[in-house]
C-alpha cells in the first residue's frame, strides 16, 4: 500500500467560441485554456485486492457516477487487471458546477496517479484517450500545460502566455452544462479563425459565446458581470456559474473583492499559470 496526495486544479476558458454543431450533437469550439492555482487534493492508497472506493461522500453525486471512481475504473479496464486497486479520498476546494472543470480535473488526476502508482507506463496520449471518453474537459488536466484547443476541445496545441490575478466570483447556482450547450439561442456558427488571429486579439477583448445564454437566463450572473465590469474587464468561464475578473495584481483584485463583502456572492484570488500544479513539483 501507497499512500500519496496530488494537487488537482482548476481552469479557465479565456476565450469559448462555438463554430459548429457535430452529428453526435458535441459541439466544435476554438477555446484558451489556462489553469489557475486553486486546486482540489486528491489522497490515493494503492490497494492490491481489486478495489476501488471513494472515501469522500457527495450529497448530490453517487460514489458510481463520480468521475473520480469512472476515471479509476476506466483506467483499470484499459489495462485489463483486477489486481490493481486505490483508496481515494479527496479535499475539494474547487467549487462545484462552476465551470472550472473541477470534476475533469479531478479525473484527470486520478488517470495520472494511478498511471504511476499502478507502474502502468501509458504514454500521456493513451491516458489523453482515455480521458476523452470521460469527458471533454478531462485531455486539458492530463495535457498539463496551457493551450488553445478545438475540436471538442481535445486538439490542443501549447501556447505560453501573461499569467494574470484574477477574482473568481460566484453565486451561490450550479449550472448545468447540458442545459446552455441545448439552449436554442446559443450562438453556433462563430467564424472560425487561426490561432494567429486569436492570439491577436487583446486578452481583454476575448468573449464567450455561451455568456449570453447564461445572462439572460440566470440573471444573478448578468448583476455580478455588471458589477465587476465596472472595475476591471469580467468574463464567465466554460458555461459558468463562475466569473472571472482580469487584474493588474493581488492588491488589485483584493480591492475588487472587497466591493462583494456585503453580498451573498462568494469569490477568492487565483493566480493564472501556465504549468499544471499536477505536474509542477
Amino acid at each position: 500500500m501507497i499512500m500519496t496526495q496530488w494537487l488537482s486544479p482548476a481552469k479557465l476558458n479565456l476565450f469559448l467560441y462555438i463554430t459548429g454543431r457535430r452529428p453526435d450533437n458535441y459541439h466544435d469550439l476554438q477555446t484558451l485554456f489556462q489553469f489557475i492555482d486553486i486546486c482540489d487534493k486528491l489522497t490515493i492508497t494503492t490497494r492490491d485486492d481489486g478495489q476501488i472506493n471513494l472515501l469522500t461522500q457527495f450529497d448530490n453525486i453517487p460514489a458510481d457516477k463520480n468521475l473520480i471512481i469512472i476515471a479509476a475504473k476506466r483506467l483499470k479496464s484499459y489495462v485489463n487487471t483486477n489486481k490493481l486497486g486505490a483508496d481515494i479520498a479527496i479535499d475539494k476546494m474547487i467549487p462545484m458546477g462552476g465551470g472550472l472543470g473541477g470534476a475533469s480535473s479531478n479525473a484527470a488526476t486520478v488517470l495520472v496517479a494511478l498511471n504511476q502508482l499502478w507502474g502502468l507506463n501509458l504514454s500521456q496520449t493513451t491516458l489523453m484517450e482515455i480521458g476523452s471518453t470521460i469527458g471533454a474537459d478531462v485531455p486539458i488536466f492530463i495535457y498539463g500545460h496551457a493551450a488553445f484547443a478545438e475540436g471538442i476541445g481535445d486538439q490542443l496545441q501549447q501556447v505560453d502566455i501573461p499569467q494574470y490575478w484574477y477574482l473568481v466570483s460566484y453565486p451561490n447556482i450550479e449550472i448545468s452544462t447540458v442545459t446552455v450547450f441545448n439552449a436554442p439561442n446559443l450562438p453556433r456558427n462563430t467564424p472560425k479563425r487561426s490561432i494567429e488571429q486569436l492570439m491577436s486579439i487583446s486578452v481583454d477583448d476575448f468573449s464567450n459565446d455561451c455568456e449570453t445564454v447564461v445572462r439572460q437566463r440566470y440573471p444573478e450572473i448578468d448583476d455580478l458581470i455588471q458589477k465587476l465590469s465596472r472595475y476591471a474587464p469580467t468574463r464567465l468561464t466554460g458555461t459558468g456559474a463562475c466569473v472571472f475578473t482580469r487584474c493588474e495584481s493581488k492588491q488589485h483584485a483584493l480591492s475588487i473583492q472587497s466591493e462583494l463583502k456585503s453580498s451573498s456572492v462568494k469569490s477568492f484570488i487565483a493566480k493564472s499559470l501556465n504549468l499544471s500544479t499536477l505536474y509542477a513539483n
